[in-house]
């Protein structure tokens, strides 16, 4: 090797190390080894920030806001509470969840996948008297796969198609991953439906006693539009069940009906009261695209002052009012506790005029458990309670902070409405169209959506910046002129002679499976994209070494990088279910190596049919 490629190796591996080792942020890691290789002359400076508008980059950054704008739509939550069932055997019901959250995170990122299903798998579990290790594992491992069928489903699969336009002179297109992607997301998906639950260790599968929920009673008005005018109370009940609310009563021009008006038939601006955790709340204003009713405290005091005062009871500082209270981003409810030091503790809740404030409504107050029938204005708050807000995410996350509230759970409760689906997924499907027809590259495709997402307001100005995960968008730019460096310096070349004389006087086809157990096994301890920085060139070098077709090589490492299933660290999806799942992190590997043996079983036939060598 030469010095120039020996000073690389010693500082990629550094790099390495520091990403596994994990105590540094990666963004700061990588950003400090690209730095340090223009010092040393490894990287021109002229090419120093090149990454940053690498197309990899930007279609990363976009697919994220994306996935937001489809989230927002209510689309995706709708489908996912009508397909799944607590009363279903657990393999059917991971074949359901896991199918929907592969199928999901075959067109939105596959972390927003889990996300959006991860409470919903919860809840059915909880509802069925199962433990919630049993399932989450699947669904996390469900949609790992589920990216692998399309070009935006996972980042590995972006790099690899500007490394393949690099080399070839033309990227991938939409859904030239979906052949070799589809046969192993559906092949793991059968496996842990069928099979690989059963290996979840009995600590984690045995029932365990659930969770109490924070209960609340709400107040939920029925807005103009709302399916719920004209019905009779009582034909709420399906409804009601399906969320798992109880409707106690209804409220008319500030009058509470007599009883729980079973009968009393429905109209504008009606108060329904009902009782349940935020999350079934959350589900019960979405099904009827209910809104949320003021405090009464607070609406007569807004009333006669439209200025709100700067103080209130027990409070030292003046509070920040918002130019624009609620902000701009979607609807959300919220739960936070009560801190002993907060400006709220032991007062009421109508004395700190939240709506005028931060645009924010308290629905509910949970006290040890328990919930009462008193107004929520005139409650006294105390340290431990825990209050149920909505409001838009950016107000409640201001509010919380400056009443010295801990916020511990958050619902999206965006109606569903016709408009906004056609909008999300018309925008979505013409980016596919014009991809697939070679009229736009999908960078510049996606990009249009997602300004025609912003001016249909489903991606809100701040969430349009909020949403994109800066850390990762850094180290990603950070990465690639590293990547190309390690290529233009030769060193590709030297892992591929490597690779190529472990595997000397066998087939191409051991090759490859060589090749892709190694970069799966870097996987499962390193960020997929820097991944499939490292083995893009280097799948390339090794076909080139070899004489055989680069995709190939290049599609083993996009699935490779992608399936990471031995711990916890390999993929976000598997750290997210770690604690909702009680999993240690011995427990993945018992589930995982199963699995990648079926992604190397099934994946290398298929990709030596789809993309023969």
């Amino acid at each position: 090797m030469t010095l120039q490629q020996t000073e690389f190796f010693i500082l990629m591996g550094a790099v390495l190390a520091l990403l596994l080792w994990g105590r540094l942020r990666y963004d700061l890691v990588a950003a400090g080894g690209l730095f340090l290789a223009v010092v040393l002359g490894l990287v021109p400076e002229e090419k120093a920030f090149a990454g940053f508008s690498h197309p990899a980059v930007l279609i990363v950054a976009l697919v994220l806001i994306a996935s937001r704008a489809l989230e927002n739509s209510g689309v995706l939550a709708l489908v996912a509470n009508v397909l799944t069932r607590e009363n279903r055997p657990v393999q059917l019901h991971i074949a359901v969840i896991g199918g929907i959250g592969g199928a999901l995170s075959a067109v939105i990122n596959n972390v927003a996948a889990l996300a959006l299903l991860m409470p919903l798998d919860v809840q059915t579990a909880r509802k069925a008297g199962r433990s919630p290790g049993l399932t989450l594992m699947p669904l996390a491992f469900a949609t790992i796969l589920g990216g692998l069928i399309t070009l935006i489903g996972t980042p590995p699969n972006i790099i690899a198609s500007a490394y393949r336009e690099k080399a070839l002179g033309a990227p991938y297109q939409m859904f030239d991953f979906a052949p070799v992607g589809l046969v192993v997301a559906l092949a793991g998906l059968a496996y842990v439906a069928l099979i690989g639950w059963r290996l979840i260790p009995k600590a984690q599968a045995e029932p365990v006693a659930a969770e109490r929920e924070e209960e609340f009673l709400a107040e939920l008005i029925v807005s103009e539009g709302s399916p719920a005018i004209g019905m009779i109370v009582a034909e709420l009940d399906e409804e009601a069940e399906k969320a798992d609310v109880v409707i106690l009563g209804l409220i008319r021009e500030r009058e509470r009906l007599p009883g729980r008006s079973r009968f009393a038939r429905i109209q504008k601006d009606d108060v329904l009261i009902v009782e349940g955790s935020s999350d079934a709340i959350s589900s019960f204003i979405k099904s009827l695209a209910l809104q949320q009713a003021p405090e009464e405290a607070e609406e007569d005091k807004d009333a006669k002052d439209d200025t709100p005062q700067d103080s209130s009871p027990g409070d030292e500082t003046p509070a920040k009012k918002p130019s624009n209270p609620g902000g701009s981003s979607s609807p959300t409810i919220m739960e936070a506790v009560v801190r002993a030091n907060a400006r709220l503790a032991w007062q009421s809740a109508s004395s700190f005029r939240l709506r005028s404030r931060f645009g924010v409504t308290l629905l509910g107050i949970s006290h040890q458990g328990r919930t009462f029938r008193e107004k929520l204005g005139s409650r006294i708050l105390e340290p431990g309670d825990v209050l149920l807000l909505a409001g838009r995410h950016t107000a409640l996350v201001d509010a919380a902070d400056w009443l010295g509230a801990l916020p511990i759970n958050e619902s999206n409760i965006t109606p569903f409405t016709f408009w906004r689906i056609v909008t999300a997924f018309g925008f979505f499907a013409a980016a596919i169209i014009v991809t697939g027809l070679g009229l736009l590259s999908f960078a510049t495709a996606i990009a249009i959506a997602v300004a025609g997402y912003a001016a249909a307001g489903l991606v809100s100005a701040r969430e349009f910046y909020n949403q994109i995960e800066w850390p990762i968008i850094v180290m990603l730019a950070c990465l690639l002129p590293l990547g190309t460096a390690f290529e233009e310096l030769g060193g590709t070349t030297v892992i591929a002679n490597l690779v190529l004389m472990l595997t000397k006087g066998l087939p191409a086809a051991v090759t490859l499976i060589v090749f892709m157990i190694a970069v799966m096994s870097l996987s499962d301890v390193l960020n997929n994209m820097a991944t499939m920085v490292m083995a893009g060139p280097l799948a390339i070098a090794i076909a080139v070494e070899l004489g055989v077709n680069p995709d190939a090589f290049l599609m083993a490492a996009a699935v490779a990088a992608s399936t990471a299933f031995l711990t916890p660290i390999g993929h976000k999806n598997n750290t997210l279910i770690m604690g909702p799942g009680g999993y240690a992190f011995g427990d993945y590997w018992r589930m995982g190596l199963p699995l990648e043996i079926v992604v190397l079983a099934v994946g290398v036939p298929a990709i030596l049919f789809f993309w023969p060598l």
